[in-house]
């Protein structure tokens, strides 16, 4: 994470979504501030980390940093304002639960929710800032959680294996059963089969 240049300032947060491309759920969003003085080893995109590694390094951030918190938009959210401004609100949600008033923010990907302090997009984040990697892990972490409870009560789904993706196997069960109440109505799958 050697290349990203910190900018000068005490209290940093960073933040990250999961769950702009999925057909259901919310989008899920998380900030966190790290305590320099205690370290965490092997943060980094949370795609990259298995699933057993994901869920420790969960913990060991809730444990060490400073403050965390998560955001989220609704799928009904998502479905008035589009998936990009309900992620962006989420954003904001995640920062202004967030315990400590950071400094400065920086987001993961190349654009900023409006915020009341400074804040910096940062392209690749969450493999470049540990604090974006931190927050890239709890809100996946967060998000695939709710995916297994969401397969746990429509088991037909398969929403613990796809994530709600729009996968073949998620296509498929969606076209047999018909969309959820916690399907995304504005997302093209699922609004062709609405108006059909």
């Amino acid at each position: 994470m050697s290349e990203f240049v910190y900018p000068d300032y005490e209290l940093i947060a960073g933040v990250d979504e999961v769950g702009r491309g999925p057909l259901v759920g919310a989008v899920v969003t998380a900030a966190v501030i790290l305590d320099p003085n205690n370290p965490i080893e092997g943060l980094t995109d949370s795609k990259k980390l298995s699933h057993k590694k994901r869920l420790a390094l969960a913990e060991e951030i809730k444990q060490k940093a400073k403050a965390w918190a998560l955001g989220r938009a609704e799928p009904e959210e998502i479905d008035e304002l589009n998936i990009l401004h309900a992620t962006m609100l989420a954003m904001q949600r995640a920062v202004n639960q967030l315990k400590i008033t950071p400094h400065f923010v920086l987001v993961d990907g190349n654009r900023i929710p409006l915020l009341p302090m400074p804040a910096q997009a940062v392209v690749k984040g969450d493999s470049l800032v540990a604090e974006i990697s931190s927050a890239s892990i709890l809100a996946k972490v967060a998000r695939d959680l709710e995916m297994e409870e969401l397969d746990k009560r429509y088991p037909q789904y398969a929403f613990a294996q796809h994530k709600g993706y729009p996968t073949k196997l998620h296509l498929e069960k969606l076209a047999e059963h018909g969309p959820l109440p916690q399907h995304r109505r504005s997302f093209a799958p699922v609004r062709k089969l609405i108006t059909e």
